[in-house]
């Protein structure tokens, strides 16, 4: 399970440095195989790739009238590899779909990673906060 953030930036490039804690667990889990996809909130999805190949089965099986989501998901898929300092390619089409700059955030989503500008994500969650707890949350607790 990945969890936490992560302050990084890309380089000149567009390459991303993937932290040590999650780079050793992907390289078990995956050796290292990723897909990175657009997600419509704004930021890229990053999967170890048999997590990916799991969802994109059921993408692909989605009906026609999903054709417009499978395009964003299906249509925006990239597989990449870490090189061995780490690091991974972003490739600039998908940079430019989700509004990518220098400075990003990782954030472990459990099977997963979202990767966010860090200036989106900021002002993302503010609006969350601001819109308070949705009603599938009220009886959340810690």
């Amino acid at each position: 399970m990945f969890q936490g953030a992560a302050a990084l930036n890309l380089d000149a490039k567009g390459r991303m440095s993937i932290p040590a804690r999650h780079r050793d667990a992907l390289v078990l889990q995956c050796e290292g195989r990723i897909t990175l996809t657009r997600h419509p909130h704004g930021c890229i999805l990053l999967f170890p790739r048999p997590v990916w190949e799991s969802h994109r089965e059921q993408i692909a099986g989605w009906p026609m009238n999903a054709r417009a989501w499978q395009r964003i998901f299906l249509g925006n898929a990239s597989d990449v590899d870490m090189d061995g300092a780490g690091r991974i390619l972003i490739a600039p089409e998908l940079r430019h779909a989700v509004g990518l700059q220098r400075d990003v955030m990782l954030l472990g989503m459990g099977t997963h990673f979202e990767i966010w500008d860090a200036a989106k994500l900021a002002e993302n969650e503010a609006q969350a906060l601001a819109g308070g707890m949705p009603e599938t949350l009220s009886n959340f607790s810690f």
